[in-house]
Parts: C-alpha cells; sequence; structure tokens
C-alpha cells in the first residue's frame, strides 16, 4: 500500500473586513505574535484582538484612499532559529500582496513575535513601512550575529513598547532602533509608560498611533505633531518618545 506523503503547509491571508475598495492602492499586513519554538499549526486564536482590532481600524482610517488590510496566517506558530518561519511567512505575503494588487505600497505591522517578523521582511521591495508592536527580540549574544537592521533603509519604521513589558524586553526594541536610526533616519520608538506586553492599558492610544503612522507613511497623509518629532528628534529622544495619554483624540499640528 502506497504510503500518502503529509500536505506541505503553506502561509496564507486572512480576508479582509469591509468591502474591498475599487481600486487598492495600498495594504496592511498584520502579522500576529509567535512561539521562539514550535513546529505546530497555529491556532486559529492566534491572531489576536490588538491584530484585529488594528486591522479593521485602519481599514476603515484609510478606505476612502484605497487602503485593504490582511491578517497573516502563518504555517506554523514558531520562529524556529534560523528558519525564521514567521519572517519567510511575511516575505511571502507581500509577494503575495503584489501577485493580487501589483505595483502597491505595503506596510508590514506585526505584535510581539509578529514584530519582529515586520522588522525582518521589512526590506522586501513592496514595503514602504514597518510598525513593531512589544516586538519579540533575541537576547544579544557576542556569539552569534545582531539582529539585522540594514534592511530597513528607506523605510519608514515605528516600534512601541511599553516600558513595563515581562515578556518582550523593551532594552532591546530601544538597542535594535538606535542602530537601525543610524543607518536611517525614518525610524521613531514610543515608549507606553507603566503598560505591559499586551498594551491594553493605552490600546486606544496605541491604536491611534499606529493610524497616524501608516496614514502618513502609505498614503502622504500629515503626520501628527508628536511623530513628525520623534523622527526629527536624535537618539534617544526620538527613540525614548513618551507616549501621551489620550494621544489620538484631538491630532493638532
Amino acid at each position: 500500500m502506497a504510503q500518502q506523503s503529509t500536505p506541505v503547509r503553506t502561509a496564507r491571508l486572512g480576508r479582509a473586513p469591509g468591502p474591498e475598495p475599487t481600486a487598492v492602492s495600498g495594504v496592511v499586513l498584520l502579522l500576529p505574535g509567535g512561539e521562539e519554538l514550535s513546529e505546530r499549526r497555529p491556532s486559529p486564536l492566534l491572531a489576536n484582538a490588538s491584530v484585529r482590532a488594528l486591522s479593521r481600524r485602519l481599514a476603515r482610517a484609510g478606505r476612502a484612499d484605497g487602503l485593504v488590510t490582511h491578517v497573516v496566517h502563518y504555517r506554523c506558530r514558531g520562529w524556529n532559529g534560523s528558519e525564521a518561519h514567521l519572517a519567510h511567512d511575511a516575505t511571502w505575503a507581500a509577494d503575495e500582496v503584489v501577485r493580487r494588487y501589483g505595483d502597491v505600497s505595503v506596510c508590514l505591522a506585526g505584535v510581539g513575535m509578529g514584530g519582529r517578523a515586520a522588522l525582518r521582511a521589512g526590506g522586501h521591495e513592496a514595503v514602504n513601512s514597518v510598525v513593531a508592536l512589544a516586538p519579540w527580540l533575541p537576547e544579544e549574544d557576542v556569539a552569534a550575529p545582531p539582529e539585522p537592521v540594514k534592511q530597513l533603509v528607506g523605510r519608514r519604521v515605528l516600534v512601541v513598547h511599553g516600558t513595563h513589558d515581562e515578556r518582550t524586553d523593551p532594552e532591546l526594541s530601544f538597542r535594535l532602533a538606535a542602530r537601525a536610526k543610524k543607518a536611517n533616519r525614518d525610524v521613531c520608538r514610543f515608549e507606553v509608560h507603566a503598560d505591559g506586553h499586551g498594551l491594553r492599558q493605552y490600546r486606544d492610544e496605541v491604536l491611534a498611533l499606529a493610524e497616524d503612522f501608516v496614514m502618513g507613511a502609505l498614503f502622504g497623509r500629515p503626520l501628527s505633531r508628536p511623530v513628525e518629532d520623534a523622527l526629527a528628534a536624535p537618539p534617544p529622544l526620538g527613540l525614548r518618545m513618551p507616549l501621551a495619554s489620550g494621544f489620538g483624540r484631538s491630532l493638532r499640528r
């Protein structure tokens, strides 16, 4: 009896929320969190509430400009060392956007391990911006090469991290942002004081910040003054920018 082969897992794009614009001119790919090591198939719940909330918010904010958002469903839930599965799936997703929609600008927006995937895959030729929320980054090891940043040259990059995050070290995202800023001035990082990994305490402010940044990066909308200041400020000021309580309620320049 012939032995059946195991089906090859493939990544896929989730269904875009809401009605699709008549003409698509920009796409945001939402990258959920994952695990450091795991070959298991992702749970349907892996695309956590914050990712789905950001997807819906951006879709509403950018629909008139031709924006579509998709959550990326990974092949497996683990980064898995040098295999970097989540980063490869993010790159595949950017390729799939080009295949579906043609020459459009892409923003990669990830949470936790998805934030690392967004940063690593940011060098894709269709990507013009990256958002990393509480990104999981490996501990620095003198025997191993540092997390790469050269692929981010020419992209606008936003990193957001809670100062009380006990799952992903905010100091590691600061150090990566500092290295990236040396090669690319369009890097900024906001700190959410006293918030944890889920950024739940200031969820509305974080979503408003991401919306402000993405709409500016993809469609050239004017950025809020705090984002402009963070991009323009030299390190460490622009990389330790505090996210003010109430951000987004009245974005005045």
